[in-house]
């Protein structure tokens, strides 16, 4: 087991590299162009999150919600980031699919979901009896 996993930790640069190779081969300044401008959208998605966590933290509290996913969605965005600022097209990859995957909020979830009634045969009202 530790042997499958020291060759996996191993041959993921080394995959990195040689997929990094084949492109520079076949696209040459592109290749560059496209490195530079992955790193740069990572490191604004870092600053970006690093601006609105407390914000995004005061929000949840004050809902009532759970801090751990305001928590565990702040770190998946930072983790992202910094995957798209290693150079690689294996990491861009993996933060594509990082940032892909929804976080719900208890926010996000109570604003726009209407419980419906315990009892849906009841009609509430006033009348009066006239005869």
């Amino acid at each position: 087991m530790r042997a499958l996993f020291l060759f996996t930790l191993l041959a993921f640069p080394v995959a990195e590299i040689w997929i990094l190779i084949d492109l520079a081969q076949q696209y040459g300044a592109w290749l560059l162009f496209y490195l530079v401008s992955v790193a740069l959208l990572g490191l604004q998605l870092i600053r970006d999150e690093k601006t609105l966590f407390s914000g995004r933290m005061m929000q949840n509290l004050s809902q009532g919600g759970n801090p751990i996913k305001a928590l565990f969605g702040s770190a998946r965005n930072i983790l992202a980031g910094i995957l798209l600022i290693i150079p690689g097209v294996l990491t861009d990859v993996m933060a594509a699919i990082l940032l892909l995957i929804p976080v719900k909020t208890e926010g996000q979830a109570g604003a726009h979901a209407q419980s419906p009634a315990a009892n849906d045969d009841v009609i509430e009202g006033e009348f009066h009896r006239e005869e």
